[in-house]
């Protein structure tokens, strides 16, 4: 993440992570402010096993588009409403409008448990046993909607 301000968005993603059992890192690397720390860090981090980058950030929100333009990995962008954007939506236009060539998967504003659970489908994606796991999540959203109509129409 860009700050640590961004933290109460991001935990979202280090929650479903650490539901499926995901390891991973969390690390303050900005963009701007530490670019050297941002340059190892993407660069280096098919190197530490990693295969999924998730990068929040709000503003500008340069930060998940640099990562990508310096990794390999797949990298899937947070846009965070933070004090200084304009409800989030700098943070959105600077994240989902990438140059052709450097990809950047980005969820909502604020959305970082979707990119938590995207980060699980791509890491699943080749391992049946956890594909499995995210299946059977999937399968209790679906139920959990099931409830919810259930309930609006005894009403």
């Amino acid at each position: 993440m860009g700050s640590d301000s961004d933290l109460p968005i991001m935990q979202a993603a280090a929650d479903v992570l650490t539901s499926f059992a995901i390891g991973f890192e969390m690390d303050i690397v900005s963009a701007h402010r530490t670019p050297e720390k941002m340059f190892t860090y993407a660069q280096t981090a098919h190197t530490r096993g990693l295969q999924v980058i998730i990068a929040g950030a709000g503003g500008a929100a340069h930060l998940p588009g640099m990562v990508a333009s310096l990794t390999p990995l797949p990298v899937i962008g947070v846009p965070v409403k933070s004090s200084n954007s304009i409800d989030g939506w700098d943070s959105l236009l600077s994240i989902v409008q990438m140059p052709n060539g450097v990809p950047v998967a980005t969820v909502a504003v604020n959305a970082a448990q979707n990119a938590g659970i995207l980060a699980a489908q791509i890491i699943f994606s080749s391992n049946q046993e956890a594909l499995e796991k995210l299946m059977q999540f999937k399968d209790a959203l679906k139920v959990k909607v099931q409830e919810a109509s259930a309930r609006i129409k005894k009403s």
